[in-house]
Parts: C-alpha cells; sequence; structure tokens
C-alpha cells in the first residue's frame, strides 16, 4: 500500500488494522461483515453495511449479506437487475459511486420504496472484485444525506478490497463444501446401488430379495413399512408379494394379499410411471373405496409412498414405503427410490423367471413320473369297442361336447367304461397335445384328497417333507378326470367348486395363489341328485359338474355288444397271456349274453382273461358253473336307479357265489373287484349275505 493509500491520522490506521485482522479471521462471511461494519463505524459513521452479490444464472442482483445497527429496521429487500439499482451499475462499471441525497436521486426509480423502507437518505457503493471474478457489489449506506470525505472514501474502498477477497474465499470455501457434500451423496448412492445389486445376485426368492432390499433402504429412507406388491393383469389388481411391517398388527396386510386395480394406492404410481407420495389424510379420502387405504391408517401410516417398478417399458409392480412418524418424504429420499427401482426392477423379473422355470421343472417332473405310472397300468381296452345304439348315442355325444371346454359329468354303473369315454373326449379336444390326468376321489382317504388335487407346501402337516404338486397343477392346459366324484367329502367340495369356477386355488399349508386352465371330466356311479336332496352333495357344484351329461348304458343294455367285447377281449388276453385261444365257440358266446353281468365290461374282460388262461388249445373253454342263469334284475314302476340296479348287481353276484365275498369264483371276483372294495360297497348300500336278490327294500 503506498503513503496515498492510507490514511494518516490514528484513528483510520487502527480502523484499517482492525478491518484487516476481521478479514484475515476464520468465521462465516456475515460474521465477518459484522465485524468489519464495527471496527469501520469508529473511523467512517454509517448505518447500514449491505453486500449484493451477483447470480449469473438469473442475471439479477441478491441482497446476500445486511448488516444494520438496528436489527428491528431490516426488511425483505427484493432482487433486481443490474439496470436498475446502483449497485448493479456499480458492478458492470467497476467504478464506486456516492450518492450523497437519494431522495433526490432520479436514475434509479424502481429503488426509492427500498431506501424510503430502510429509511436510507445517502449510500456509498463500491465493486466487490477480487483478481479471480466480478463478486458484486458493497454498499455502506446512512439515515441522513452525508456526503463523505476522500479520506473516507478511500478507507470504505479500502475494506471494501479486503472484504471481496474474504467474501470471495468463503463462497470458493462454500462451493467445496457443496461439491464435497455432493460428492458424499453419490458415493452414498453409489453403495446404495452396489447394495442393492449385491443383494439382487444373492437372492432369487421374492420374500428374501426384497428383505434385504428394504434393509439396504432403510439406511438411506427411514420407514417403518416396505413392502413390494406386483400387477396382476389378469385380474387387474395387485399381488402383494413381500411384506416387511415389524410394528404391523397382522391384520388386513399380509404377504400373498390381493388388492383390486381400482381405488388402490400403487395404482396412482402405475399411472403417473413416477413415484408418488400420500399424506394420512389423503390415504383416509381414499378408504371408502380401497380396502388397503383403509388398513394403512388403522396400521398408523402417516406419510407413504409408491414406487413403480420399470422394466422393458412395462410396469411390473410398486415398491412401497410407509412412515409411523410425521416426515413427509423429502424429494431428494423419492429420488432415492426411483434410481433402486431399476435394479428391483431387473431382480424382480429375474425372481419371477426362476419360479416360473422351477414350478415347470417341478410340473415336468411331476408329469413325467405320472405319465410312467401311466405307461405301467394295463387300461384292459383301448379302444371303445360296440355298435349298439345306445353306445352309438353316447359316441355322438362324446363328438358334440369334445371341442369345447364343457364340464361333462359322465354317469354309468361300475365297470361300463366312464375313464375310456373321458378319454375319448380329451383325444378329440383342443388339449389332445396336453397331459390327461385322473383321479379316483373313492381310492384316496379323506384327509389326503385334498393334496392329491391341489397339491401341498412343504411342512404343511406331518409328513409333507417335500412340495406336491397337485392334479389340478398337473393338469394345466389339459384335461382333469374325477372318478367316483359323489365320494367327495362335504369339507371339500367349496373348494373344488372354487377350482372349477375362478380357475385358481392354493396349496395345502400355502397362501399364494395359483391359477390352473383345465378341462374337468367327472365320473360316478351315484345318483348326484339324490345326494343333493339329502344335503350330502352341494347343489352349486353338482349344477357346475353337470353342464353336460353323459349316460354309458349298462352291458345288459347292450347285449348285441358282447360278442364284439368278447373277441376283443380274447385276442387281447391271448396275446398278453401268450395263448393260443383263436376260436370262440357259439354256444359260449350265447350263454354270455345271457348273463346280466353285473360288473359290466369290466367283469366280462375279467372272465375272458380267466377263461383264457384255463384253456388248453386253441378253442376258448368256459366253466360251466361261471356263469349260472341268473335273470336280470326285476324293476317296479319304471328303471332302476343306479344305486338300486348296483344293489341288485351284487346281490346277484352274491347269489352266483352261494355267499362267497372273496377267493376263487366269489362275488369279488365275478365283479371285478377287490374283496375289500365290495365290502366296502356292501356296507354303503346295505347289502348284507342275507339279502336275496330280487328283494328290493
Amino acid at each position: 500500500m503506498s503513503p496515498h493509500d492510507v490514511p494518516t491520522n490514528l484513528g483510520p490506521i487502527q480502523a484499517l488494522l482492525g478491518v484487516a485482522e476481521s478479514v484475515t479471521a476464520d468465521g462465516d462471511p456475515a460474521t465477518l461483515l459484522q465485524s468489519v461494519a464495527t471496527r469501520l463505524r469508529s473511523a467512517v459513521p454509517f448505518d447500514f453495511l449491505g453486500v449484493l452479490i451477483h447470480d449469473p444464472a438469473a442475471g439479477l442482483m441478491r441482497l446476500t449479506l445486511f448488516v444494520s445497527a438496528d436489527p428491528g429496521r431490516v426488511h425483505p429487500c427484493p432482487d433486481t437487475t443490474p439496470l436498475d439499482s446502483p449497485g448493479g451499475l456499480v458492478w458492470q462499471t467497476q467504478e464506486p459511486m456516492l450518492i450523497s441525497d437519494l431522495r433526490s436521486e432520479t436514475r434509479f426509480p424502481a429503488m426509492q420504496p427500498i431506501w424510503e423502507r430502510f429509511g436510507m437518505q445517502s449510500a456509498y457503493y463500491v465493486p466487490l472484485t477480487t483478481a479471480r471474478r466480478k463478486l458484486g457489489t458493497i454498499f455502506f449506506a446512512r439515515e441522513d444525506a452525508h456526503t463523505h470525505e476522500s479520506d473516507e472514501l478511500e478507507l470504505l474502498r479500502f475494506a471494501a478490497r479486503q472484504a471481496a477477497v474474504a467474501i470471495d474465499n468463503a463462497l470458493v470455501a462454500a462451493d467445496v463444501a457443496r461439491l464435497q457434500d455432493e460428492l458424499r451423496a453419490e458415493r452414498d448412492r453409489l453403495q446404495l446401488l452396489l447394495d442393492v445389486t449385491t443383494a439382487v445376485v444373492a437372492h432369487l426368492d421374492l420374500r428374501g430379495l426384497f428383505r434385504a432390499i428394504a434393509s439396504v433402504l432403510r439406511r438411506v429412507v427411514p420407514v417403518e413399512y416396505a413392502s413390494l406388491a406386483l400387477h396382476d393383469p389378469v385380474r387387474n389388481g395387485w399381488d402383494l408379494h413381500a411384506l416387511d411391517f415389524p410394528t404391523g398388527k397382522g391384520g388386513y396386510l399380509r404377504e400373498s394379499l390381493h388388492v383390486p386395480f381400482a381405488g388402490a394406492p400403487a395404482s396412482l404410481a402405475f399411472t403417473a410411471r413416477a413415484p408418488v407420495a400420500l399424506t394420512r389424510d389423503e390415504l383416509q379420502a381414499m378408504s371408502d373405496h380401497a380396502p388397503v387405504a383403509r388398513a394403512l391408517v388403522a396400521e398408523g401410516i402417516r406419510h407413504w409412498c409408491c414406487v413403480p417398478i420399470l422394466s422393458r417399458d412395462r410396469v411390473l409392480g410398486t415398491v412401497n414405503v410407509g412412515r409411523i412418524a410425521d416426515q413427509p418424504f423429502t424429494p431428494v429420499e423419492r429420488e432415492w427410490l426411483d434410481r433402486v427401482s431399476g435394479p428391483v426392477g431387473l431382480a424382480v423379473e429375474n425372481a419371477l423367471a426362476f419360479r416360473q422355470i422351477e414350478e415347470l421343472k417341478n410340473k415336468l417332473a411331476a408329469e413325467k413320473h405320472y405319465l410312467e405310472d401311466e405307461i405301467r397300468t394295463e387300461h384292459g381296452f383301448a379302444e371303445i369297442v360296440g355298435a349298439s345304439p345306445g353306445l352309438g348315442e353316447v359316441l355322438k355325444q362324446v363328438e358334440v361336447v369334445a371341442p369345447v371346454d364343457t364340464a361333462v359329468l359322465i354317469l354309468g354303473e361300475t365297470g361300463t367304461g366312464k375313464e375310456l369315454v373321458a378319454r375319448a373326449i380329451h383325444r378329440l379336444s383342443k388339449r389332445a397335445g396336453r397331459t390327461f390326468v385322473k383321479l379316483n376321489c373313492a381310492a384316496i382317504p379323506t384327509g389326503l384328497l385334498e393334496s392329491e388335487l391341489f397339491g401341498h407346501e412343504k411342512g404343511a402337516f406331518t409328513g409333507a417333507v417335500a412340495r406336491k404338486v397337485g392334479r389340478f397343477e398337473l393338469a394345466d392346459g389339459g384335461t382333469l378326470f374325477l372318478d367316483e366324484v359323489g365320494d367327495v367329502q362335504p369339507d371339500l367340495q367349496p373348494k373344488l367348486l372354487r377350482v372349477l369356477q375362478e380357475q385358481e386355488f392354493e396349496r395345502l399349508g400355502g397362501t399364494r395363489t395359483l391359477r390352473t386352465d383345465v378341462r374337468v371330466i367327472a365320473a360316478t356311479n351315484r345318483d348326484l341328485g339324490k345326494m343333493v336332496a339329502s344335503g350330502q352333495f352341494r347343489a352349486d357344484l353338482f349344477y357346475r359338474l353337470n353342464v353336460f351329461p353323459v349316460r354309458l348304458p349298462a352291458l345288459r343294455e347292450r347285449l348285441e355288444d358282447i360278442p364284439l367285447l368278447v373277441r376283443y377281449f380274447v385276442a387281447e388276453s391271448a396275446r398278453k397271456l401268450n395263448r393260443p385261444v383263436r376260436t370262440i365257440p357259439d354256444a359260449a358266446i350265447e350263454k354270455m349274453v345271457k348273463y346280466p353281468w353285473p360288473g359290466n365290461v369290466r367283469e366280462l374282460q375279467n372272465f375272458i382273461e380267466r377263461c383264457v388262461l384255463l384253456s388248453p388249445g386253441t378253442e376258448l373253454r368256459v366253466p360251466a358253473n361261471e356263469l349260472p342263469d341268473i335273470p336280470p334284475p326285476a324293476t317296479s314302476g319304471g328303471v332302476q336307479t343306479l344305486v338300486e340296479a348296483e344293489r341288485e348287481h351284487i346281490r346277484a353276484a352274491l347269489a352266483a357265489a352261494k355267499g362267497k365275498v372273496g377267493g376263487p369264483g366269489g362275488a369279488a371276483a365275478r365283479l371285478g373287484m377287490k374283496r375289500t372294495t365290495l365290502q366296502s360297497k356292501m356296507k354303503k348300500l346295505g347289502v348284507t349275505l342275507d339279502d336275496p336278490p330280487g328283494d328290493n327294500e
């Protein structure tokens, strides 16, 4: 500094030293200016000190710092353009400006109201400039009109130069701090994305995946509630696949919950394809039409945010978070959630693909085992044999109903070939290329029938050591044949009705709803109409199964088919047993035509196989005592019911076997069934060994 730059009297020198000391001390710009103002007032009286910083982005002069002897005199000051204020003009020209009387200043009309509001009558504006940049302007103002002496102006210019360096350094430090904060924030974001990516790689199960992601999110966005909802376009709604709510009451909100699309909070994010934040009041307003919103309010959620999960330009679902604390989600937090949704979308898509592959693999394995069992099972005959009018009518009905997916109920006595007709319907349908799955409802204990139909999860009951695929899941895309459907217990009938109507079910012990596309063909030898009347069978299930009934005639009702069946079974049995039997005496066929065959085609098949086995040469030998002359069951008042006919057939077989139930020549062998099965039917139909044939109770 030259001698001309420094005042010669002691007061200004002390002020200069004080200013230099102030600007070299650490502190923020506001504290610095307060100290400078205090030091300068001892040498140059003024009432206000202010700093106007130029904002290049907005092109405005902003009053950034302001010091007043009376803090109560400080008022908000609007921003001005460089042309509308002396501070802007000084910044542009870099020349100081002294205005001794602001009331008579006419160049800046927009500033007059501001000066009057502050009570300023004179001011001295000095540019704030450093070697790096032009910052703005500093001004010193008084409440009275005043013309400063030259040494006072020089002292103020000196203070301005010192303050400019200090303010510039402070702004640089602030910029550095801001950049450091931004770098730390970006580092945290990258770390979050890395942690999310690690979770994506480590988990293929949706539940485990989301719990890992929720744990990562809570480090950045504190929440009490987190869930993953996936969009179900088939049912037009949301499925809650994962829930992380440690403080929840465990009521309505649960995993595997299905939420209708209309009115759901997640639907807002789905439609907007952007994060949506809701307050408690907004959730309350939605609660009349959205049970999930009502449940969130009941759980105490005060702030809610849904973020859509986008993958390949489609919305897979939403990540939902909620807070019980009254702390709204900030824009930064929404941005964090939105950035996380990208890797979450990839993870969800991978998890869904893995689940689908796993389910298909399990289903294919189950189909393989099932078909292997089918191959090992001997069906007895592979074609429908016969030319009678009754059988011809059945085949016409099969041709009519096979191409459509209508439910079919096949009615007929035991052994009439109900499964064979069901297979014929499947072969002629559009599902012929998929699996034909059968289940005899009477052959499986009641406690296990539900597991056979719908499958079960591991640990669903004692002995459930692994997940089991049920018949409905196994038959997806194909046909399911439910034989003896009349034996389904009443407590299982509502579940069977649901899967028939809605095409959806849950595995035993599971919570996830599964969908299936199955055509159901049912069969029974019982009178379902009477069972409905007696309350043993649900009426709505009966109507659902009985859409297209097909009644198979008993063998005694199509006597003209017996010779054809005999020849067919003789050829099949001779081939299977490696016997030379080729001819059948007419007397043997005539005798078989006269026999009533209580066990129908199945009994005839077993009888022929036994005859082939006992024939020593090429001619079929029929034992004389095997087919006694048994008159057909008498009918009273018209056609017998199936139950009455079955009861009479059993009585006739018992009479022919002279009361012998099991063993060779016993009633069970004549009927083509096991001894235990016959005893079970006798108990069900009320048949005893003392009942004579034809005794209708």
